[in-house]
């Protein structure tokens, strides 16, 4: 799946295109590489944040951190506050990010399985 990240801080509008993106309705959580969002920006929040584990293929589990993101749009929806993990997942998945349940249940994503198609469906 692609998808594009939009950050809008206070200072400067930040955006990258993901290529590598993970649709997984088994995930509990939105999930996207640490090193990948440095570059537009967007760091763990060391403070305010939540260390979690992130269990992954096999059972092996990697830290994450857990925060809010204020003013983000993924693919066309803006959310004004969204919670999302922070994590080292390029590397041994090959995914820069996991879109989760979460983000789904949120935005009023839609999966039909007998088409394949994914839409959104406002809640």
């Amino acid at each position: 799946m692609d998808c594009q990240l939009f950050l809008y801080p206070s200072s400067n509008n930040h955006t990258i295109e993901l290529t590598d993106v993970l649709f997984d309705t088994g995930c509990a959580a939105t999930v996207f590489d640490t090193d990948i969002l440095a570059a537009i920006g967007l760091y763990p929040d060391f403070i305010n944040g939540t260390v979690k584990r992130m269990y992954g293929i096999g059972g092996t589990s990697e830290a994450c951190y857990e925060q809010f993101v204020h003013n983000i749009r993924i693919d066309s929806v803006n959310l004004s506050s969204f919670r999302l993990q922070l994590g080292s997942i390029y590397e041994p998945y090959g995914f820069e990010g996991i879109i989760g349940i979460d983000y789904m249940l949120l935005t009023g994503l839609k999966v039909d399985f007998e088409t394949m198609q994914v839409s959104y469906i406002k809640p």
